[in-house]
């Protein structure tokens, strides 16, 4: 795995990921990305994505390792019927 340090990095890491774990899905986001720790040397991210299977909007949140690229943290936060 390729470390993960740019907006286009994350967004590719966390794309696999959603990809292996969910399938094939439509509208996929990131809603929010955090450095961990939020003090000193960034070790890894905390990123939130958004994204839509059969008709529902899941939210989930990942932690991705930045030197390795691992995501060693995965929960579904929210499953809701778009408006």
């Amino acid at each position: 795995m390729n470390p993960v340090s740019s907006p286009d990095e994350i967004f590719a890491a966390s794309k696999r990921v959603i990809d292996t774990l969910y399938g094939d899905v439509s509208d996929f986001k990131i809603n929010e990305t955090f450095q961990k720790p939020e003090k000193g040397p960034r070790e890894s991210w905390d990123v939130q994505v958004n994204f839509m299977i059969d008709g529902l909007k899941y939210t989930v949140d990942l932690d991705i390792e930045e030197k390795s690229g691992r995501v060693v943290y995965a929960q579904l936060i929210d499953t809701m019927t778009p408006l």
